[in-house]
């Protein structure tokens, strides 16, 4: 299982990875304005903290020479193991395509649909990032989405991940979870919420209380 922090809060970023099992971070241009913080000095400190991990990061240009241009310094500020997340518009797919095929690692993001990760990872994205909770927030079932693409990407036997994004709750990750999904990219305030139960806040308060009585090392 790969879980991902979906944030550039560089003081949070620090927590979680120190705490939970993390496979690297993921960024965008919102994320960062949220944050207050540009991109040069999210991809140097995200790497001080997280090492080689994978850093995914997005262009902000929207054509293509432009994403091109976006992509070799990006990957040049956060040196390999950075994944280029492109949004799947035409000139975005054209970006794919060329990128990829130069041994750039590409996210394809802002995806919707199955036909748009389909599409994205037959022009060689090694992941695309479906936005679950934005589609429940328009009455789309997000993690069916996700499931859908997933078993599409599976049939196609396409060498590209799904990795899903975009949750509010802890219900949405496990669902997409249950679907096989096994890359998540997931905000820094949830982690703490996925091992939270009052259960296991009692058993533990209950092994403490008995246990001190026991326990002489």
């Amino acid at each position: 299982m790969e879980y991902m922090i979906d944030s550039a809060d560089l003081k949070e970023i620090k927590r979680i990875n120190e705490f939970y099992p993390i496979a690297g971070v993921t960024t965008n241009p919102l994320i960062l304005s949220r944050c207050g913080i540009d991109v040069v000095s999210a991809v140097k400190g995200i790497r001080e903290i997280i090492g080689d991990k994978m850093l995914h990061v997005q262009v902000i240009s929207e054509d293509f020479d432009g994403i091109v241009s976006d992509a070799e310094k990006l990957v040049k500020l956060g040196g390999e193991n950075t994944f280029i997340k492109i949004p799947v518009t035409e000139n975005g797919m054209k970006a794919i395509k060329y990128l990829s095929a130069r041994g750039y690692n590409i996210t394809a993001t802002a995806i919707f649909t199955p036909q748009q990760a389909l599409l994205a990872a037959s022009a060689g994205a090694k992941y695309v990032a479906p936005y679950v909770n934005r589609l429940d927030n328009i009455a789309i079932n997000g993690v069916e989405i996700a499931a859908n693409i997933h078993r599409l990407l599976t049939e196609a036997q396409v060498d590209c991940k799904v990795l899903a994004a975009s949750f509010s709750n802890v219900e949405q990750i496990h669902m997409v979870s249950m679907k096989g999904i096994q890359s998540l990219t997931i905000p820094v305030n949830l982690f703490p919420k996925m091992i939270y139960h009052p259960l296991t806040d009692r058993a533990i308060s209950e092994f403490v209380q008995e246990g001190k009585k026991y326990y002489n090392i």
